[in-house]
């Protein structure tokens, strides 16, 4: 008898545990939306969200490139030890990655669109068909009890997806924030056996080309768009900025669009207060700050990302205002789910490149680096400070105080007095 009350106390408690959504964008700058700040995103179902989140505004991505970054948010551990170490490889096929961990927790578990972690060829043009109708076997979905989706290609447009229920890639017509929201979404609405629910939604824009359709959203005038001061004005730089941002900004209020078509499915089926969404991005991009571009550099375009956690119930919202890497998300739900109780922010964010990406604009140098809110020391492969800077007096960074011994030395003693790192 006691045995059946075990096994029905059980099943009670697998059931009051919430729906956990994970919304995964890709390019996505912690500056670019409404509730940042920025005029120019029109992002209103993000702006509605953050005020019922806590807003973690100093959030960073362990690596500033796709693969390292996505290694790290479904493992809970950084490149090298997550096993990707250079560009093109893939996640080592057995790895334990948060599937695994909820689905020992009773947990259903899914994940759509974007992949980006298996074994591709070298060869292969990375912008089209051939990387984007390649096969992701079973073994390579991360332990996953359901898989839709593709591995890249950057096709903002009629996505191919595949995976379960689809053995060959299907072309999917439509706005691929859209398409890959759909499915989630149908999903979440089919119920299934009692169990929660853990779904992460990963969508590649607003990854460039940024000049590609935006679900009809037409793109801002570039003479209107408005650049920081860092910048470079009058040039090659300023001009690429203005048309990429114009794009760029399309894309984003489109996805911004497409993520609240699917929060609102949660809500018309009555889900949305026992749900818990994270919503973030695995890097940002440098839209011609410091006269570079895209990703892989230290810079904050590059590495602050955007990171919403929407409790159920709103039980906690607010912002947070100490440095956090989206490496610990893992961690962090696994944590909250056996103690109820969501870790605290260790302050300190530990930050890398592990290898060079030999792609246009792409950062030249393997670097290491730490981040708190208020500064950032980067240490090149030798060892030897490469960038330092004072976040709180020039969140610009435009005083690299890298020879300033007394500074880097005061930096690193203030983050030795840390001991638990993001």
């Amino acid at each position: 008898m006691r045995g059946d009350n075990a096994g029905r106390g059980e099943e009670a408690r697998v059931k009051q545990r919430p729906d956990i959504l994970w919304v995964v964008t890709t390019q996505w700058r912690a500056q670019a939306t409404g509730y940042a700040g920025d005029v120019q995103a029109r992002t209103p179902f993000l702006d509605t969200l953050a005020a019922e989140s806590v807003n973690y505004t100093q959030a960073v991505t362990p690596h500033p490139f796709g693969p390292f970054a996505r290694a790290a948010l479904l493992t809970g551990k950084r490149s090298p030890e997550n096993g990707v170490v250079d560009y093109y490889d893939p996640l080592p096929v057995g790895t334990r990655t948060v599937a695994h961990a909820m689905a020992e927790r009773g947990y259903r578990t899914a994940y759509f669109g974007k992949w980006h972690l298996a074994e591709r060829s070298r060869t292969a043009p990375l912008v089209g068909e051939e990387h984007a109708r390649m096969i992701v076997p079973p073994e390579a979905r991360g332990g996953f009890d359901h898989w839709e989706g593709f591995e890249s290609g950057f096709l903002l447009n009629d996505p191919w997806v595949h995976g379960t229920g689809r053995p060959e890639p299907v072309r999917l017509p439509g706005y691929q924030s859209d398409v890959i929201a759909g499915l989630a979404a149908d999903w979440l609405r089919q119920g299934g056996d009692g169990r929660p629910r853990f779904c992460v939604v990963s969508l590649e824009a607003p990854h460039p080309p940024y000049d590609a359709p935006a679900a009809g959203i037409q793109p801002m005038d570039t003479a209107a768009v408005a650049l920081p001061p860092n910048v470079p004005r009058g040039g090659d730089v300023e001009a690429k900025a203005r048309r990429e941002l114009a794009g760029y900004y399309a894309h984003i209020e489109a996805t911004d669009r497409a993520i609240g078509r699917l929060w609102q499915s949660l809500r018309d089926a009555g889900h949305d207060e026992q749900t818990l969404l994270v919503f973030t991005s695995v890097h940002g991009d440098m839209h011609g700050a410091h006269g570079l571009f895209r990703k892989g550099w230290p810079h904050e375009e590059s590495v602050r990302v955007p990171l919403l956690v929407r409790f159920p119930a709103r039980s906690r919202v607010g912002r947070d205002e100490r440095a956090v890497s989206i490496a610990g998300l893992s961690p962090a739900v696994i944590h909250f789910l056996d103690t109820q109780q969501w870790p605290e922010p260790a302050g300190v964010a530990e930050i890398s490149m592990p290898s060079v990406v030999k792609l246009p604009h792409q950062c030249d140098r393997v670097w290491q680096g730490v981040r708190t809110a208020e500064r950032k020391v980067i240490w090149d492969e030798d060892g030897k400070p490469w960038l330092a800077f004072d976040l709180k007096n020039d969140p610009g960074e435009r005083d690299n105080r890298a020879d300033d011994a007394r500074f880097v030395a005061e930096t690193e003693a203030m983050i030795r007095g840390r001991p638990d790192r993001a």
